[in-house]
């Protein structure tokens, strides 16, 4: 009696991260926090924080403009000052905004056995605390130039993980593992116009909490639409 037997691929489970595992935008809501705290003028911050921010959403932003504005508090007050003010973020503003059925979610892929990657346009040092709360071990983020000190620049190391570039960065990542898009079955869930290209080349596109050019072309192609939580105003 002949047999075949028929190898498993490996399962990913991709996730974004602002408004698809979190009801808010990280990146926004630091800048937001490094006003509260005192690091960053109210009114000059606030505004160009919100240019950006609605740059993002119009898909245009220059994100290497962004990244020298957004960690330039953080660039001057140094390594042990950025910490703790991150763990304060983490207390005041991440943990209260995480979301038991978003847990219940990556609960659900890790006991399915599939291996998850959070891959985000964020930069690194905001999002590597949050992957760890999620206990998600595989972060792609936007990486950070770093010193001779091993402190960070305000320059991007490598491709940003945004747009196009999280396609480039999540193919660099199975490259590393000896593995292509053929070799591996991929869900992605993401709310953002930005993650087309990814969600295009996934098996398993998923659209979470979209928008509304989203949640419309995520209907003309049949993909999976998740509304995790309600989009907050």
């Amino acid at each position: 009696m002949n047999s075949t037997t028929q190898v498993q691929r490996p399962r990913l489970a991709l996730f974004d991260l602002d408004h698809t595992l979190l009801p808010l935008d990280s990146d926004f809501e630091w800048g937001e926090f490094s006003i509260r705290i005192g690091w960053a003028d109210k009114d000059e911050f606030g505004r160009r924080n919100q240019a950006f921010f609605d740059d993002y959403l119009a898909g245009r932003l220059d994100v290497h403009d962004y990244v020298r504005f957004a960690t330039e508090a953080v660039r001057v007050r140094g390594a042990e000052q950025a910490a703790a003010a991150h763990e304060r973020f983490m207390d005041e503003v991440i943990r209260p905004a995480i979301k038991p059925v978003a847990r219940d979610l990556l609960r659900s892929h890790l006991e399915a056995g599939d291996e998850i990657v959070i891959i985000t346009a964020t930069n690194e040092f905001v999002t590597a605390p949050i992957a760890r709360e999620l206990g998600v071990k595989h972060l792609i983020a936007v990486q950070l130039s770093r010193d001779e000190a091993g402190w960070i620049t305000g320059e991007i190391e490598g491709i940003p993980s945004m747009r196009e570039g999280k396609v480039h960065r999540m193919e660099a990542w199975l490259k590393e593992r000896n593995l292509g898009w053929d070799d591996v079955e991929c869900t992605f869930y993401s709310d953002s116009m930005n993650d087309v290209p990814l969600l295009e080349k996934v098996q398993h596109p998923v659209a979470t909490n979209p928008d509304a050019r989203l949640r419309a072309l995520a209907q003309q192609k049949g993909w999976r639409i998740l509304d995790l939580f309600p989009q907050e105003p």
